[in-house]
């Protein structure tokens, strides 16, 4: 039997867990398949890499010894691979929907560098984008960072490069549709309807959180598949109100768009991508993105999910 490359890797992460249920997460595995490829390893190496108990597990004597290799050989693995990709090949970016600000950062980056060649993907969250990142399967992502299902994996890097208004967007025919802004006591009597998340747990939990904030009753409906599927739930809606980006354009859709304010919700927008890669192209659109920040805390004109501005570590 062969040491195979999905053994180390797993036995690495264990190692950096000291546990199997987290290490299975971060490498999107259950833990009995973690348990099985670290088996096959140590049936290769003719030796136990870990003891385990109900309660501990702990690095043998000869895992220790074997760990600073293992790590080494990872690293030399994952920049091989990086090695053999043509670099003119298009970047593979993951903008989240059609309908949403990445797309339109992505378009003017590309106005900007006509040598950016992207090819696009719509994975309709960074939850959903995110085990593809870790195996480098694309090479940029968008999304928030926090509310995610699992802690933030390490080799992953983020920056925050947009912050969008929300604004809700109700039929010509609503009652609220004469209004020129509405405010959280507006929401309140109405209620907020949106199309369901589905993979999408950053986007829930902000949702969920802004409602929380708000006090507003939060129902969701069919997942929509892009913007015209999105307008046409938000016309059926004769009660409730939808929400959306400040930049979506609803002319001549039968929808009304009014800012919500007092507080505006804002929307946290970060790119993604794997620090172990290395392809030219990709550290040039990173370095072109624009920077973001947030608004103080203080500032109660507008409403950040608290753990926005905490490090995305869990």
């Amino acid at each position: 039997m062969e040491v195979d490359i999905h053994g180390i890797r797993a036995f690495v992460i264990a190692a950096e867990e000291l546990h199997f249920g987290r290490a299975g997460e971060r490498l999107f595995v259950s833990q009995q398949a973690l348990s099985k490829r670290i088996r096959r390893l140590e049936e290769a190496l003719g030796t136990p890499m870990f003891e385990r108990t109900t309660r501990t597990v702990e690095l043998t004597a000869a895992g220790s010894r074997f760990l600073p290799l293992a790590v080494e050989a990872l690293s030399a693995f994952d920049r091989a691979v990086a090695a053999i990709r043509v670099s003119d090949d298009p970047l593979r970016v993951d903008v989240y929907d059609e309908r949403f600000t990445p797309l339109r950062i992505l378009r003017a980056a590309s106005d900007r560098d006509p040598r950016l060649r992207v090819e696009l993907s719509m994975r309709q969250g960074l939850s959903v984008a995110i085990p593809a990142l870790r195996r480098q399967e694309i090479d940029v992502a968008f999304g928030r960072v926090h509310d995610l299902p699992w802690p933030w994996p390490p080799e992953l890097v983020r920056r925050l490069v947009h912050v969008e208004p929300l604004h809700a967007f109700i039929p010509e025919d609503h009652m609220l549709a004469g209004k020129s802004e509405l405010r959280p006591a507006d929401l309140c009597e109405w209620g907020i309807s949106l199309p369901d998340p589905a993979g999408a747990a950053e986007w829930r939990g902000y949702l969920r959180r802004l409602a929380d904030r708000l006090g507003v009753p939060l129902r969701f409906t069919a997942p929509a598949i892009g913007q015209r599927h999105l307008v046409e739930q938000f016309l059926r809606e004769k009660r409730a109100v939808g929400l959306g980006e400040m930049s979506i354009d609803a002319a001549g859709s039968g929808l009304r768009r009014i800012p919500i304010v007092d507080p505006t919700p804002l929307h946290p927008w970060s790119v993604v991508w794997h620090r172990q890669n290395t392809r030219p192209m990709l550290q040039t659109l990173i370095r072109d993105l624009p920077a973001a920040v947030l608004p103080p805390p203080s500032d109660r004109r507008y409403w950040v999910p608290d753990v926005d501005y905490l490090p995305a570590l869990s």
